[in-house]
């Protein structure tokens, strides 16, 4: 049920919430989802993001689903692949903003500024806002950069790159000091953060993980997938794997291949992988050359076109590349435990998410270095009740990734 706190316990505010990324009416973000809770809760919401090449939206003021939208127009940042233009785009991003609050917000009053990362370029916004409306502050913090860029290599630490990661790291941490609050996606997140940062205060920190809206319905936890194992030729008797989500760097798409391959002859699994990205070309040539039986590979569909088959799906799939050293958390999980799905999550040794699924009994879990340990992992799922672990795995959700949790954490600085 919706959090609805009285007015006597809970201030009336106005939420300045500044992103990269927003709902358009092709994209539906989940940031949006956490904001209404706040509309719900009689709170005034504006927003300031990013308007480039992939957004259908004009440029300007917008009044959008209760809240005040302003698309401020930018370089290139989410329409482009090109990492050079990309770049530039994110490191100009924080002029455009400033300007754009300048003239568009000059006469608000903000009492809470909300932002998640990336992009850390926004330190300067931020700062120059928070003391301009005198509000508070509150980070979430969903990528820690520039680190995750250095482990999977796009970035380093010596040489020429390591001057441009030097710049980015002296931006994370005046990003840090002008939050007067972090959350962190998990705990591992927590003592990462104050390990390699410990000039940030412990009582500035806190757990504040992704969060979705609840669906309304309840999950079937007991699947009926008979018409989509005839729409896709799968065996009656195969547990049906989906993968579902961005298909780049991060994710480790060569160990995703490595398992594909190695449960190949498995007639009881059968994969569903569902996405774009940057790698997506890799999967595309595996599943040419090599043709396996139990593999079928889609590009991006409309969020309903996929809801629909992720719902009738027995076991969602994450993968994240396993020279991570940051504690990544996929948002891809909260999609698969609200449609009943438990979860196989094979990761890198310093994220704690895969845990987190085991030792609540809704999920098994593998390093994402360890082929037998994923094909152990599809065994112990064939195997297992998984209609009782999408139960346990959509209760946990409930309780502890739900917007309405979400708003909870962050207004509690307010009570």
């Amino acid at each position: 049920m919706p959090v609805i706190i009285s007015p006597s316990n809970n201030k009336r505010m106005n939420i300045l919430f500044l992103s990269l990324v927003f709902s358009d009416r092709k994209h539906v973000n989940f940031y949006e989802e956490l904001l209404a809770v706040f509309v719900r809760n009689g709170h005034k919401v504006f927003v300031a993001c990013s308007n480039d090449s992939r957004s259908i939206e004009p440029d300007g003021i917008q009044e959008w689903n209760g809240m005040t939208v302003l698309r401020i127009k930018t370089g290139d940042i989410t329409g482009t692949t090109n990492l050079i233009k990309k770049g530039l785009a994110t490191v100009s991003v924080d002029y455009y903003f400033k300007k754009g609050l300048k003239i568009f917000f000059k006469n608000e009053k903000f009492d809470l500024i909300l932002y998640p990362t990336p992009p850390i370029t926004l330190a300067n916004t931020i700062a120059w806002a928070k003391k301009y409306y005198g509000a508070r502050t509150y980070l979430m913090l969903k990528d820690i950069f520039p680190q995750n860029a250095v482990d999977i290599g796009m970035m380093s630490t010596s040489g020429v790159k390591g001057l441009i990661h030097a710049y980015f790291r002296k931006k994370e941490k005046f990003f840090y000091s002008i939050s007067d609050t972090i959350g962190c996606m998990s705990p591992a997140n927590v003592n990462y953060l104050m390990k390699h940062n410990p000039e940030i205060g412990k009582e500035k920190v806190e757990v504040c993980p992704n969060c979705l809206s609840v669906p309304e319905k309840e999950p079937k936890f007991k699947r009926d997938n008979i018409d989509l194992k005839k729409k896709f030729g799968i065996p009656e008797n195969a547990v049906v794997f989906i993968y579902g989500g961005n298909l780049g760097k991060p994710q480790g798409i060569s160990f995703l291949i490595e398992c594909l391959r190695y449960v190949r002859n498995n007639s009881k699994a059968y994969f569903l992988i569902i996405g774009e990205g940057s790698e997506f070309g890799k999967l595309q040539q595996f599943v040419d050359v090599e043709k396996p039986a139990n593999v079928k590979l889609l590009h991006y569909l409309p969020k309903d076109e996929y809801q629909i088959i992720s719902d009738q799906c027995d076991v969602g799939m994450m993968f994240l590349d396993h020279r991570f050293t940051i504690p990544n958390f996929p948002s891809r999980i909260l999609n698969y435990l609200a449609s009943g799905n438990p979860v196989l999550a094979a990761t890198d040794p310093n994220s704690d998410i895969g845990t987190i699924a085991r030792d609540n009994g809704f999920g098994f879990c593998c390093e994402s270095n360890d082929v037998k340990g994923f094909e152990k992992a599809v065994n112990d799922f064939i195997a297992a009740n998984r209609e009782e672990m999408g139960r346990k795995g959509w209760e946990f959700f409930k309780e502890n990734w739900s917007v309405e949790r979400g708003y909870e954490i962050i207004i509690n600085h307010f009570q």
